[in-house]
């Protein structure tokens, strides 16, 4: 009854109408985003009134959430400044915080020896004891010799500094699986079972599993904070971890559109925090060992982190949620070995993200195979997903291109009436209260920055100020288009695999 929960694409299925009916799922997004943008260029010619009236209410529309998403930004990074301050492992005094054990999986490909070091000594400083972490180095056979030969370097610095340390090698080409990290996880956490948590007999409710990028660097008491809220979370279980993904790794090296685009990253999942009713895991996040032994972390798609979480809340008929912890890991910013790679690399971390458009239509089949979620539920997990992902890809071209369409295209006539006189004016003057949600950011990006290095250092701050004049730039170039380009190849049949961000140091 539940085989639709392994679900990658619409030829998994057997059944010819319910595989037609997956792939009309797919082409959902991309028809969506398309048809909008298109309707946007055929109307303004049209009917350029209309369009015209429309810009300035979606104008409105993204002014009032511009400003709703400021409030939440600012509310969750004073949360995360508050949660620094706490010594979260003095607050597990009298918790049970001793039958805890911590998982950590580091899932890696072909990343230099130096990013996978400095993820292990993060983990180590971490004020958490150490005989209750057990560190999985899971390599891929792909790497070839470099990699295993990298795994089992770190193995030999490592391999004292916790309760355990274990080096899984994945293998190439398994049947059903998509090379990428979903698959690499998956064989690291069944290895890690039967090589050290059934051996031990330590029960899987006691076993919490962080999935780390290997770029991620916990802060120091990130390990106390997410067993805080594991032990005090009702239904713990049933529940996903999220942390705050900072890319400070290598900020101050990287160029100044890939600072824009991770700090946006950032203070996108600082808004998602204060919404936890629809708050998704993403990228590194923690969860019971107890819910992968029951769901099975998904080895056949792209987006996995994302699709463990929409794959749990249909096992549990939607008695799954994620717990926001507000509180930050550390990761790497896009940076290649020279500006072209970087921008490239930039380009396509963006479409991989942008790729989880391919829950869509996996929530939908869900919905439609799953009766025991209410139909209220459904109805706003359905509009909220697709909001996100059809304003990913369509608002920065509605907003600094298409909105002026109508002057262009909209003939004699139009272009003497009052409307179009003050389309402009109206339209630059809602931008220019919404610029007031940039400010915040380029005054928050500067507190959660680590200290510039004492080189160049006063010229660098003032890039760091200067760089948010290229944010409608990125929104575009970093926003749109990739999103497009993914929705697009989903629209088409045209699978897209899984592509490991370059990490350069």
């Amino acid at each position: 009854m539940q085989n639709y929960l392994t679900i990658s694409s619409g030829e998994d299925l057997k059944e010819g109408k319910e595989k037609i009916l997956y792939r009309l799922f797919e082409t959902f997004p991309g028809f969506l985003s398309w048809g909008t943008l298109v309707s946007a260029i055929l109307f303004s010619w049209l009917v350029p009134v209309a369009v015209a009236i429309f810009i300035i209410l979606f104008d409105l529309y993204w002014l009032m959430k511009i400003t709703y998403l400021t409030i939440h930004q600012v509310s969750s990074f004073l949360q995360m400044k508050k949660n620094l301050r706490i010594n979260w492992l003095k607050k597990l005094n009298g918790l049970g915080k001793e039958k805890i054990y911590h998982l950590i999986i580091l899932p890696f490909y072909k990343e230099r020896k130096e990013i996978i070091r400095k993820s292990l000594e993060a983990i180590m400083d971490c004020a958490y004891p150490k005989e209750k972490m057990i560190v999985v180095l899971a390599a891929e056979e792909r790497g070839g010799t470099e990699a295993k030969e990298t795994a089992r370097q770190m193995e030999r610095d490592f391999s004292k500094s916790f309760f355990r340390f274990l080096v899984t090698i994945h293998p190439k080409n398994i049947p059903g699986e998509i090379a990428g990290k979903g698959s690499n996880v998956a064989w690291a956490v069944k290895e890690a079972r039967e090589k050290i948590i059934e051996p031990l007999k330590i029960p899987s409710e006691f076993v919490i599993v962080s999935n780390f990028d290997i770029d991620t660097r916990p802060y120091r008491q990130y390990f106390s904070c997410l067993t805080f809220h594991y032990l005090t979370t009702k239904n713990a279980e049933r529940c996903s971890y999220q942390p705050i993904p900072v890319y400070n790794n290598n900020i101050w090296q990287a160029p100044a559109f890939s600072r824009v685009v991770a700090t946006s990253g950032t203070f996108w999942q600082m808004m998602q925090q204060e919404r936890p009713e629809i708050l998704v895991s993403y990228s590194s996040h923690s969860l019971s060992l107890k819910t992968l032994e029951e769901v099975g972390y998904p080895r056949n798609v792209v987006s996995d982190d994302s699709r463990i979480f929409w794959k749990s809340y249909f096992y549990y008929d939607g008695d799954y949620r994620v717990v926001p912890i507000h509180y930050p890991v550390s990761m790497d910013a896009v940076l290649a070995e020279s500006l072209s790679r970087t921008i490239a690399n930039q380009y396509k971390q963006q479409r991989r993200w942008a790729w989880g458009a391919e829950n869509i239509p996996y929530l939908f089949f869900g919905f439609l195979k799953n009766k025991k979620i209410s139909l209220w539920e459904k109805a706003g997990r359905a509009i909220d997903i697709l909001d996100g992902f059809w304003s990913w890809a369509t608002s920065s071209l509605l907003i600094f291109f298409l909105g002026w369409l109508p002057l262009i295209l909209g003939g004699e006539k139009f272009k003497l009436s009052l409307l179009s006189y003050n389309l402009p004016r109206i339209t630059r003057n809602l931008m220019t209260l919404a610029m007031g949600g940039m400010i915040v950011s380029a005054v928050l990006s500067f507190l959660i920055f680590p200290p510039s290095p004492r080189k160049r250092r006063r010229l660098r701050q003032m890039s760091m100020l200067f760089q948010w004049l290229l944010l409608p730039v990125t929104l575009i170039a970093f926003g749109s288009l990739p999103a497009l380009d993914a929705q697009t190849r989903l629209m088409a049949g045209r699978r897209l695999g899984f592509w490991s961000t370059e990490k350069a140091t």
